[in-house]
């Protein structure tokens, strides 16, 4: 097994860690310290947060130091005060029996002019957020042209945040010759270009897959509607007695609104956010490490620089837009050889992001049930009892009670006071979920609508046949021939999917059993679990867009270049004989049209013959009409319906 000490380590710096209890090294540190002892190579490191990294880095770095030279020879930027000031401390803690070593850390939020002073008397190491170490820069109250070594942490997390010009600048005040490290948790393309520019033939050294989430974390999620996540929170909080979470959300405030609401719940919780002033973050954190406080509510640039070990969950309240940010958010549990939980809350539609999420993490993720009011009770009930079997009994101590405790109870039987002893912590959540809905959204209800009325169905057609959700909405009407209550619409470049009331399924599938569109059979299908069509094949629409020459337009256009006889482009701009989309003899699209010009055409009015509401290779336009209006059928003419055929 290896060890520290065959790493190549000093004995000073071996001894101090000893005391702090480091035994092995992660694979981080056993990969990296080795190669910053004996080259000179730059170096790109990927891990995950809370591997060890700092340790990674900052051990060679202190036996490297001249001690006697005064000059600043290491900077190392951070993104964020908290992880600056915690990898202060831990080089602090690294360094014990290192004499005269200097470690200062500058960043924003403290007094600058108390900084300064601080680098005056000498820095042989600066830990520094990227703000401030440029203002000091900028003011030449720091002197970074002998540095030997330049560490960036979290660099993906600095360039998240907006720090990419701040780096920039920062490295054009040190000298080409040194070496660079860059330390980052996924490797994305500006880390990459960062990286491509300022560091030389570097090594990359990685320690799992790149973009992955650390490998002793269950990544779990529920599906609810979106009107539940606060009630769904409350339940996994109650179903787990031991938690110690960061919970994530969004938005600043929504991050307030869950907080005061557990808070005013009772709940032992506080806030993160920007909003805060530095105090009342640095209390939040201070009361959170220390575990005064077991439920965190955050933003993800407040819980940045945040380091916690013991953490037992991280709660997503929203997922979030980044892919990167998940697995940041994931990896602040799990660590120091701990298991952790990941909990993520979506709707059906965010099914797919869990997904491609399981494709760029590596990670399997797994479908849980909102636990239940009768699981929360059964939980808790088996946790006191876990609680009473795990206590210590200290007789010294109690023997002193146990005789007015007898007289209280001896006129009661043994089975009765167990139910009352438990009952005291049962009751609370019994009365709270006796008659709890369940929250649980199935993505078979979800999709096919037996939970709500509303079935999710799929249509190949979308934005390439010049369709928006308006006209498509119209469309599937005039086919089906009756009114339909839409919930959604869903628009993609070859196919749709909309939710409409249940009742209204099958005359829709019905009525689009024989429908051609340019060439192609369209087909009506309902979603499955996996928001894939039932009825199978592709979602692009057996086709796309096609064109032909010469023939009718159907909906979407005639032949050729979009030219033709009928159909949905009229003559003008996009030329045909037929109808075009706002035209005919007048009503409230003006006659001639306005920039699609026809004869007759979708909702314009001329004369046609009645087709009816179908496809075909027939004549006429699109519910053209005779007479004048807005959809004023004086049927002086018959309707040629939706016929892209060949208009004569």
């Amino acid at each position: 097994m290896i060890d520290f000490k065959s790493l190549g380590l000093a004995p000073n710096i071996l001894k101090a860690i000893e005391e702090l209890g480091f035994e092995t090294p992660t694979p981080i540190q056993e990969k990296v310290i080795p190669v910053l002892l004996s080259q000179e190579s730059d170096i790109v490191g990927l891990a995950q947060t809370g591997t060890g990294k700092t340790a990674a880095f900052g051990l060679p770095a202190l036996q490297q130091i001249d001690i006697k030279n005064r000059a600043t020879q290491v900077l190392i930027i951070s993104p964020t005060r908290e992880l600056c000031m915690q990898i202060c401390k831990d080089l602090e803690r690294y360094s014990k029996y290192i004499d005269d070593i200097a470690v200062v850390a500058v960043y924003g939020g403290a007094s600058i002019e108390n900084q300064i002073k601080q680098l005056k008397r000498g820095s042989h190491i600066i830990v520094s957020t990227p703000g401030r170490i440029f203002d000091l820069l900028k003011r030449k109250r720091a002197d970074i042209s002998q540095i030997k070594t330049l560490i960036l942490d979290e660099a993906d997390e600095m360039l998240n945040m907006g720090f990419r010009d701040d780096l920039e600048a920062i490295l054009e005040f040190a000298p080409e010759k040194r070496q660079t490290l860059l330390f980052s948790a996924t490797m994305p393309a500006e880390v990459a270009r960062i990286s491509k520019k300022f560091l030389t033939d570097p090594i990359e050294i990685s320690v799992g897959k790149k973009n992955s989430g650390t490998t002793n974390v269950d990544h779990q999620y529920m599906i609810i509607h979106e009107r539940d996540r606060y009630l769904a929170l409350r339940r996994v909080i109650d179903f787990y007695p031991g938690l110690y979470a960061l919970v994530f959300c969004r938005t600043r405030t929504e991050c307030q609104m869950v907080a005061t609401n557990l808070m005013q719940e009772g709940y032992s919780a506080d806030t993160l956010h920007g909003d805060l002033s530095q105090a009342q973050r640095d209390y939040a954190m201070s009361r959170f490490r220390s575990k005064g406080i077991r439920i965190l509510v955050a933003t993800d640039v407040a819980a940045r620089g945040l380091d916690v070990s013991e953490l037992t969950h991280v709660i997503n309240y929203n997922l979030p837009d980044d892919q990167d940010v998940y697995i940041h958010r994931s990896g602040r549990t799990g660590r120091a050889n701990n298991n952790g939980l990941s909990v993520t809350f979506i709707n059906i539609k965010e099914k797919f992001k869990i997904k491609s999420l399981e494709k760029s993490t590596g990670r399997e993720f797994t479908q849980k049930e909102v636990p239940s009011g009768n699981q929360i009770c059964e939980q808790r009930l088996m946790h006191t009892i876990d609680e009473m079997l795990d206590t210590e009994v200290n007789d010294k101590q109690i023997s002193t009670y146990i005789s007015a405790f007898e007289d209280k109870l001896e006129n009661i039987e043994k089975d009765e006071i167990i139910k009352r002893f438990l009952s005291v912590q049962f009751n609370h959540f019994y009365d709270q979920y006796k008659n709890a809905p369940d929250l649980n959204v199935s993505m078979d209800r979800g999709f096919s609508g037996d939970s709500d009325g509303y079935t999710r169905l799929f249509i190949n057609i979308g934005r390439v046949d010049d369709l928006d959700k308006g006209m498509l909405k119209d469309y599937i009407k005039d086919i089906a021939r009756t009114e339909i209550e839409f919930k959604d619409v869903d628009m993609r470049d070859k196919f749709s999917i909309f939710t409409i009331k249940s009742d209204a399924v099958e005359a829709v599938k019905k009525a689009f059993a024989n429908i051609n569109f340019e060439g192609r059979k369209l087909r009506v299908d309902e979603m499955d679990r996996d928001n894939n069509s039932r009825g199978g094949g592709s979602r692009g629409g057996d086709g796309g867009n096609r064109r032909r020459e010469g023939g009718g337009g159907g909906f979407s256009r005639g032949g050729g270049e979009r030219r033709g006889s009928g159909g949905y482009s009229g003559s003008g701009e996009r030329r045909s004989s037929g109808g075009g989309y706002s035209g005919g003899g007048g009503g409230n699209r003006p006659s001639g049209g306005s920039d699609r010009r026809g004869g007759g055409g979708y909702r314009s009015n001329s004369s046609g013959s009645d087709g009816g509401n179908r496809f075909s290779n027939d004549r006429g336009g699109e519910r053209s009409n005779s007479g004048g209006g807005d959809r004023n059928r004086s049927r002086s003419g018959s309707q040629s319906g939706y016929r892209g055929g060949r208009g004569k």
